[in-house]
């Protein structure tokens, strides 16, 4: 059985009037993972959601969803244990958040009301479930958007920028909520973002698609030790003027002052053990030293080259 819950071979699609849109796209998120899938403006993002949930039909390829070849056949079967929230969620702003939700369950078979309170209560709308849509905050629409996804209890939810146009406030609740509905309701889910800095703090694996094409895949630490890299580093001593002098002994110059802390970037960081012993045996008392993973500069420096 394959840990994959979603995964394509050799994927194709090519709109008419461009050049591939996918380009032999093989995708594996792991069951379990919250999969963040990214890539600059024009890369294949959305036409990748478009045919993992049937909007767009896909030219060649394999689409597996649970270990079972997704088609045309057996689209609505399979479907029903995908919830999906692709750009803004098309609600009724006459109608309350409850109204709006149970119109969706009459769709689908034996949605129960208990279900449907258990829902808001997972996107932490029951307070407002009476509510009319067209009073809802931006935010909130998002998440009565993904109430519906969750509707039929599915395995995998699929999201298109589901932060785009929050602000922060909104972006941390939604960052929250979707860790809770990975970690304690066990659904795996995969996020299309070009918020790198909210990818690196919710994604456990993802995925960096250029021209159509599949240009890294796995785990966020697989990334990190995907190509050497500047490391940025902090250190908090007891002598600022004395360790930068014996920072410039060893090469080091390009440094900043930040809140009493030296700040500087290594090429490599097999170089920090190096660094901490030469200023302690030359009698500088380390208090902290941090260090800072950038995957904005990583991701940069992959989709360059």
């Amino acid at each position: 059985m394959s840990i994959y819950i979603l995964e394509t071979e050799h994927l194709n699609y090519t709109y008419k009037s461009s050049n591939n849109s996918l380009s032999n796209l093989n995708l594996k998120v792991p069951s379990g993972s919250i999969y963040g899938f990214l890539g600059p403006n024009g890369a294949g993002k959305s036409t990748t959601i478009r045919v993992l949930v049937g909007l767009l039909k896909k030219q060649s390829g394999i689409i597996n969803f649970f270990n079972d070849s997704f088609s045309s056949f057996n689209r609505i079967d399979v479907l029903k244990n995908v919830g999906s929230l692709i750009e803004s969620p098309s609600l009724y702003g006459h109608l309350t958040a409850k109204e709006n939700l149970t119109i969706t369950a009459k769709y689908r078979q034996n949605i129960s009301k208990d279900r449907i309170s258990e829902i808001f209560e997972m996107v932490k709308l029951s307070k407002v479930k009476d509510k009319k849509v067209k009073e809802f905050s931006y935010g909130m629409k998002q998440r009565l958007g993904l109430a519906i996804a969750l509707i039929g209890n599915p395995k995998l939810i699929i999201l298109d920028e589901p932060t785009n146009g929050l602000d922060p406030k909104g972006i941390i609740e939604m960052r929250r909520l979707l860790q809770e509905l990975n970690q304690k309701h066990g659904i795996t889910i995969f996020i299309s973002s070009h918020l790198l800095s909210e990818v690196e703090l919710i994604c456990t694996n993802i995925g960096i698609i250029k021209n159509g094409k599949m240009i890294f895949q796995g785990a966020i630490s697989q990334l990190k030790d995907f190509k050497k890299n500047k490391v940025k580093v902090s250190l908090e001593t007891d002598n600022l003027s004395n360790t930068i002098d014996l920072l410039g002994a060893i090469n080091i110059h390009n440094l900043s002052i930040i809140d009493s802390k030296i700040c500087l970037q290594l090429e490599d960081k097999n170089q920090i053990p190096f660094l901490v012993n030469h200023l302690c045996e030359n009698g500088v008392s380390i208090y902290g030293i941090t260090t800072d993973f950038n995957l904005e500069d990583l991701y940069l420096k992959i989709i360059e080259n």
